[in-house]
């Protein structure tokens, strides 16, 4: 990917708006399938006790943390989502274009829930339905994949060194060193 020109404005967003209606789409409709099909709070193995879809209502955070203060969730992720489409504008990189489309149409869809999902506006319970009983206590959700993996691929491209823009950390570093060391050369010729 070395010698890959950097993205047009115009592609990244249309990347990052693409991956993140899809992942929107395909959150909201595992829900509504849930919602439709699944009983509540009944454990309905698909892998023995490897996977089981348990559908719950969540108001709260993670493990339920917070459920009475669901309005400061629906917040937060008001906050996340215009962070990442402010941040959509700086991107030239496709690794990042991608990155970012997933890990909005994830907070997009927990969003999507604390909005119109009952018991109200900006109160919403969003809805869970998978368990991995064997590994955490967590019941959770398509939107869940996305923004835990997407958080992760944010933190790799960080410690990679890959910038928004396309560029690497070193090949900044090298640049400066280069220019600080052709600066007092320039100076002394003056």
């Amino acid at each position: 990917m070395a010698g890959r020109r950097p993205l047009r404005r115009s592609a990244a967003g249309a990347i990052v708006a693409s991956l993140a209606a899809i992942v929107l789409a395909a959150d909201q409709f595992v829900k509504h399938l849930t919602i439709e099909n699944l009983p509540l709070h009944e454990a309905v193995p698909v892998l023995g006790e490897f996977l089981q879809l348990y559908f719950v209502r969540n108001s709260g955070a993670a493990f339920s943390i917070g459920s009475s203060m669901t309005w400061i969730f629906t917040i937060a992720l008001a906050v996340v989502t215009g962070v990442i489409v402010w941040k959509t504008l700086e991107v030239r990189s496709r690794l990042w274009s991608v990155v970012l489309g997933c890990l909005l149409g994830g907070v997009l869809g927990n969003l999507t829930d604390r909005l119109l999902r009952e018991p109200g506006f900006a109160v919403g319970h969003v809805v869970d339905m998978i368990s991995m009983p064997w590994m955490m206590p967590a019941i959770f959700n398509v939107a869940d994949i996305f923004i835990v993996t997407g958080m992760i691929a944010v933190a790799l491209l960080v410690v990679m060194g890959l910038r928004l823009d396309g560029t690497r950390e070193r090949d900044a570093v090298k640049t400066d060193a280069a220019d600080a060391v052709e600066s007092p050369a320039a100076a002394s010729e003056s």
